[in-house]
């Protein structure tokens, strides 16, 4: 009896000790300064292949942290020696401090064979940490907040980014503007939109919130990035305040190892062609138009395009870029233009060949290899192209050469010009020849009268050239500009809200009045206004183009202000131009 209740006891403690659940929780220290990081390794080890994990890991309240990075790894091995499988799983959590003194960490929990395991809570020390708040202001009345949508991003990758305001009165929205993006080194940052949304009255509590600007952030440096707070002010009757958002940090993950040695900076998912842009055939020692086109999204403004390797074959010159690329909340998309000058070298078939080109995809986390583009011309000797013309070709080219270079005021015969045709069509040769006849009696005509108009002038009695001030009156005269044109042309544009062509045709009645008088610069013609029309009319002038400016850069502009504008544009130019 005693025999089989030692069994059993060992044949219990053996089945206890084949599977088991390990569930911890370290930091990577107990202490932090203001500024430090409280990195967290939570480790779930689970002994036996009978237990079936029910639930993610849950984290405790962490409202008095900002997670700014997570990371986790599995694990699976085979214990040799008891012939158990194990699994591990690592998670990081980076967490940013909103507080100082002790703090208190909380149990993860997780479910397996619907038990659940759980670690015990232990505190941390956070130390003399800087006051942050999620709403940043320099106004008791109106606060800027800036939210990042993904905190945990590769490097090169895009992120996006929406600023609101937030106010308990909404008369308080109109007056935010002059709104700029941060700037910094390890960051290039481009706007998506300054459209304002519509106001939601109960975001934040009591406080009413409207989205000011959305923008995409793309970092160019791995590691933890703060990213600067966006700048606005408040306009009121009173006084200008500046308001500045809260920064945010993000984790900006270094790119996997092993990367292709040709990898630059391209990240995102991208196509690469190279294609022949000239329509004519390819000629040695002639140039050739070749365009290598990288289209796709990800970083495109920022990326290093594949150049056109160089050849004993060819000549190669230095590209014009030219981009075709949108910002939008999904990302960046586009493409990307190099149009290369290529001289042939050779005659016979010629490869013309790109850099190899590799990018990273966030999507799949992996590198992807495009290797190289290679475009096949066939050059041919210039005396291989004359051979191969017809007559009526080398007629056509003789006619279009000639229509080309002796061009009358009578008829604009480059407008004449034959295309290349592959059958020999008589009624073309005929039409040539009558055009080329009829020309030349034309132009025969033309120096006859010519002749004649240059002897009449020299019989002429000569006109006296008169003062040089009377001089000057009359070119102004003639170069004065009726701005009621320009005035009837901005009330147009105003009532149909083109703003942006109202501001531009504002610069250019600005600029035509400012010619009409010699100055070139705006100070200079203030200074100009101040000697000849008074000081009041000058301090007039510059009060209103400091009111152009600022509306013409505000994110949202208002038809009261354009009209009020449009006041002060009609008012201040009619005494200009009297």
């Amino acid at each position: 009896m005693q025999s089989r209740f030692t069994y059993i006891l060992f044949l219990f403690i053996s089945v206890i000790s084949y599977g088991q659940v390990n569930l911890t929780v370290t930091p990577d220290k107990t202490s932090y300064n203001g500024k430090d990081i409280v990195n967290l390794s939570i480790v779930l080890e689970i002994e036996g292949s009978e237990y079936s994990q029910q639930t993610k890991l849950r984290l405790p309240d962490f409202s008095k942290f900002n997670l700014i990075g997570t990371g986790s790894v599995n694990n699976a091995f085979m214990d040799p020696e008891t012939n158990t499988v194990i699994s591990q799983s690592v998670t990081r959590l980076a967490l940013e401090p909103k507080q100082k003194g002790k703090v208190k960490i909380g149990s993860f929990l997780i479910t397996i064979n619907n038990k659940i395991y759980k670690t015990e809570p232990f505190d941390i020390i956070i130390k003399d940490i800087e006051k942050k708040t999620d709403v940043a202001s320099a106004s008791k009345d109106v606060y800027l907040n800036m939210e990042i949508e993904d905190r945990d991003v590769y490097q090169d990758q895009a992120t996006i980014a929406v600023l609101k305001v937030y106010s308990k009165n909404m008369d308080n929205f109109r007056r935010v503007k002059n709104i700029h993006l941060p700037e910094q080194d390890n960051l290039n940052v481009y706007p998506v939109s300054f459209s304002k949304s519509e106001i939601d009255p109960a975001d934040n509590g009591s406080m009413a919130s409207q989205i000011l600007a959305v923008f995409m952030v793309f970092p160019n440096e791995a590691g933890y990035v703060d990213i600067p707070g966006v700048a606005a002010s408040v306009n009121s009757y009173s006084n200008k305040n500046k308001i500045v958002s809260n920064k945010v940090k993000i984790n900006v993950k270094k790119l996997p190892e092993g990367s292709p040695e040709y990898f630059k900076n391209a990240v995102g998912n991208f196509n690469v062609s190279v294609v022949n842009a000239s329509k004519e055939k390819a000629e040695v020692k002639k140039p050739i138009n070749v365009v290598v086109k990288v289209s796709g999204e990800g970083n495109l403004k920022n990326i290093e395009l594949p150049k056109i390797a160089e050849s004993p074959d060819y000549e190669v010159f230095a590209p014009k870029i030219t981009s075709n690329v949108t910002v939008g909340t999904t990302g960046m998309k586009g493409e990307i233009l190099a149009n290369y000058l290529i001289i042939p070298k050779k005659a016979g078939e010629i490869n013309i060949k790109t850099e190899q080109f590799a990018f990273f995809d966030p999507a799949s986390k992996e590198y992807v290899d495009l290797g190289q583009e290679t475009l096949a011309v066939n050059a041919f000797s210039h005396d291989q192209i004359m051979e191969a013309r017809t007559t009526v070709e080398k007629v056509n080219e003789y006619t279009n050469t000639f229509l080309e270079t002796v061009n009358t005021p009578v008829l604009k015969t480059t407008s004449f010009k034959v295309k290349e045709k592959s059958k020999f069509h008589w009624n073309i040769l005929l039409t040539n020849i009558t055009i080329l006849l009829g020309l030349f009696i034309a132009y025969l005509l033309f120096k006859t009268w010519q002749k004649k108009r240059k002897t009449d002038k020299e019989t002429a009695p000569s006109k006296p050239l008169g003062s040089v001030a009377e001089t000057e009156n009359e070119i102004r005269k003639s170069l004065k500009t009726d701005i009621n044109d320009y005035f009837s042309y901005l009330e147009n544009l105003k009532d149909n809200e083109d703003y942006q062509k109202f501001f531009q045709t504002f610069d250019e009645l600005d600029s035509e009045v400012r010619n009409q008088y010699s100055q070139s610069s705006a100070e200079d013609f203030r200074n100009f206004l101040e000697t000849h029309k008074g000081s009041a009319v000058a301090e007039e002038y510059r009060l209103l183009s400091q009111k152009i400016q600022i509306e013409k850069y505000a994110p949202v502009k208002s038809s009261e202000g354009i009209d009020e504008l449009l006041k002060a544009i009609v008012n201040l130019y009619s005494k200009i131009s009297k």
